[in-house]
């Protein structure tokens, strides 16, 4: 199930990006380039941090198929997508809370401290979209009022609370922590939660 989850997430990111870079009227390459930053940025640079090479999408070519497919799928379907943003968003919520967890085993498998694990799934689940804005030419999300990398520090330390406190089997933890995420996020939206800009305080 964390497998499939992830294939949605990864194929959710691939749709996401490509919308946004055709809004931005883009030619193909360059919609699929975004695209495919956007789902693996994120995991290759966790990978090349922690010395995991070759990284994972070179290892199972099936995410680049994903990808392709996500990026397909925007291409052929993008007048009817963008009336769909708010399933695209909640695609976008639960791969954030799957992809931090995948991050978080990831540091846990390398032996790491769990302030790095916390930080490797952070940076699992965000740096994608890091990558998306900046060539994009935006202002990257997590640095704006939104609350993003946030939510994902809460869940990792929600994660190794619950782990080194409770007897709990660890799929059933990953997916628990996973929900979190997922439920924060909604309700940070829906109740217009955000960290306000530095000049405030």
């Amino acid at each position: 199930m964390f497998y499939y989850l992830n294939v949605i997430g990864t194929m959710a990111f691939a749709v996401s990006a490509s919308l946004t870079a055709m809004n931005k009227k883009l030619d193909p390459f360059g919609v699929f380039v975004i695209a495919f930053a956007t789902s693996v940025g994120g995991g290759t640079l966790r990978d090349v941090l922690i010395g995991y090479t070759p990284v994972g999408w070179m290892r199972d070519l099936n995410v680049v198929y994903f990808i392709i497919a996500g990026f397909a799928l925007a291409v052929i379907f993008r007048k009817k997508l963008d009336k769909l943003r708010v399933s695209l968003f909640l695609f976008d919520t639960i791969g954030l809370g799957v992809f931090t967890l995948i991050g978080i085993e990831r540091g846990i498998a390398t032996g790491l401290h769990p302030v790095i694990c916390v930080a490797l799934g952070t940076m699992t689940a965000c740096f994608g979209g890091v990558i998306r804005d900046i060539l994009c030419n935006e202002i990257p999300v997590i640095f704006r009022k939104e609350i993003y990398a946030t939510l994902c520090i809460v869940g990792g330390i929600i994660f190794f609370t619950i782990r080194n406190n409770f007897d709990i089997n660890q799929d059933l933890l990953y997916i628990l922590v996973s929900a979190i995420i997922i439920v924060l996020r909604l309700l940070a939206v829906r109740y217009k939660w955000y960290l306000a800009p530095l000049d405030r305080y």
